[in-house]
């Protein structure tokens, strides 16, 4: 509910609770940017991982001080931190990432009318789209992130594209990105485009939640994706296609809660075709649904948006649409419990093989308890808490899926669940400083899920209390 007395006060008060929020704000932007430009994944994690810190602290702290800042001026605040927190992702190329390089490379292959799911990018009969930049040689390999690939006569290059041995594993809608991109861009643009599409795409899922919530929430709460630190290093910086997904899937869900279920269906199928991802968000959107015609007016149009993306490139493939999915789950970890750093909270209390059978179970139920219990005009909370569960029971290690997180986090103002998307990105960074990468990302998982059960517990009990001994009505509300 909006604080309406907070939305509609003026006078110095609350022109210094702007200012406050305003100031944290372009510190925010300054430390975002100092972080951006600072080039130390590979060579000093450590420096890294403070410079994340000192982000975090000061969003954390834009975000608590906005809270208290009248309504309008929240909006207008937000937007404009949005974009120029995006900006500072535009100051370097990608960091911590090198999968915008092979969205480049998948956009090449199909503007020369060539199916991204027949040929790995190491393939010999793609020899003639290489250049310079994505296949560089000599002096050039010795940095980091570098495969070596063959060439023609015997010679050795390398590339800047990771598992140059394997087809692409990136779904429809992402591709057709990646095909429209490289056919917008100048020649010898490179990645920038790209940032700039992420960047674009980063503040319209700004403007999408805040017009969202101006139905079903406080805007304010938009803050938590519009100022997050972790949005313009990954959605920006390191351009992942997941930012598109996380629009198509807020746009959904704002559909479906608007009893629009056709259309947001639609958009949830886009979203789900553009990462795979977004379908742990699908048991929210049937939050609450008792007819199977309600819960088919989503899923249909869901399903039909998946498979008429997928239906050009399947016609137009002589490989397998799926790429490297089945390779990239094997080599994750995601079959093997006892390999590598998933399941990690489950290992700790349960045998390794029974980890996969127990998240299932565990899914199944908080899948269930949504379906049943979930609030039908607040779709995204009960995709919060599907969504928050999976990555606290899998323990991804790969910081950028989180954005999805950190959407869902603005759109339902359950601040708590942000510390889960924070533990991402110490699993993916803070780990590489230290000699037990997997110790430090379970510890930063544990430390997330005690933060959500002790804060869903307060909540509750607060809500149980008598409404005369809950604080004064003076007190500005969080959500």
């Amino acid at each position: 509910m909006i604080n309406r007395r907070t939305s509609c006060r003026t006078g110095p008060r609350a022109d210094r609770r702007t200012l406050l929020a305003g100031a944290l704000v372009a510190a925010l932007t300054a430390a975002s940017l100092h972080t951006v430009r600072y080039d130390g994944f590979h060579d000093d994690p450590a420096g890294l991982s403070w410079r994340y810190a000192v982000c975090w602290l000061l969003f954390a702290g834009a975000v608590w001080s906005v809270r208290r800042v009248p309504l309008r001026q929240a909006v207008v605040l937000v937007l404009a931190g949005s974009a120029v927190l995006a900006a500072t992702g535009l100051a370097a190329p990608p960091r911590t990432s090198t999968d915008a390089y092979r969205y480049a490379w998948d956009g090449r292959v199909q503007a020369a009318g060539i199916s991204p799911y027949d040929h790995a990018p190491g393939d010999p009969r793609l020899m003639h789209l290489r250049d310079d930049w994505l296949f560089p040689r000599g002096a050039a390999c010795a940095g980091p992130d570098r495969a070596r690939v063959g060439s023609a006569g015997g010679s050795t290059v390398c590339t800047r594209l990771n598992r140059p041995s394997a087809q692409t594993i990136y779904p429809p809608v992402a591709e057709s990105y990646f095909y429209g991109v490289q056919l917008l861009s100048p020649a010898d643009a490179r990645l920038k485009p790209l940032q700039i599409g992420g960047a674009a795409l980063s503040v319209g899922v700004t403007a999408a939640l805040v017009l969202i919530l101006r139905r079903r929430g406080d805007p304010r709460t938009a803050a938590c994706w519009a100022w997050c630190p972790a949005v313009p290093v990954e959605a920006v910086n390191n351009a992942h296609v997941d930012v598109l997904g996380v629009l198509f899937a807020v746009t959904g869900l704002g559909l479906v809660a608007a009893r629009r279920r056709l259309s947001g269906g639609a958009m949830l199928g886009a979203a789900v075709a553009t990462k795979l991802m977004p379908a742990v968000v699908l048991p929210g959107a049937l939050s609450g649904v008792r007819r199977v015609r309600d819960a088919a007016a989503v899923l249909l149009p869901a399903a039909a948006v998946v498979g008429l993306t997928y239906l050009p490139y399947l016609l137009g493939s002589r490989a397998s649409v799926l790429g490297y999915l089945g390779g990239y789950v094997e080599e994750e970890g995601y079959e093997d419990a006892s390999a590598g750093g998933r399941y990690a909270l489950l290992r700790l209390v349960l045998p390794a093989s029974w980890a996969l059978p127990v998240l299932l179970v565990a899914m199944a139920g908080v899948c269930a308890h949504v379906l049943w219990r979930g609030d039908p005009e607040r779709p995204w909370r009960g995709a919060l808490l599907v969504t928050g569960t999976a990555f606290l029971l899998l323990t991804p290690g790969y910081s950028w899926y989180a954005l999805l997180l950190i959407a869902l986090v603005a759109l339902d103002g359950r601040r708590e669940w942000l510390t889960v998307a924070a533990a991402g990105a110490a699993k993916y960074v803070t780990g590489r400083a230290f000699d037990a990468p997997d110790t430090v990302g379970t510890v930063a998982y544990a430390a997330a899920a005690l933060t959500v059960v002790t804060a869903t517990l307060v909540r509750r009990r607060r809500a149980a209390e008598p409404r005369a001994a809950r604080p004064s009505a003076a007190t500005p509300a969080e959500s």
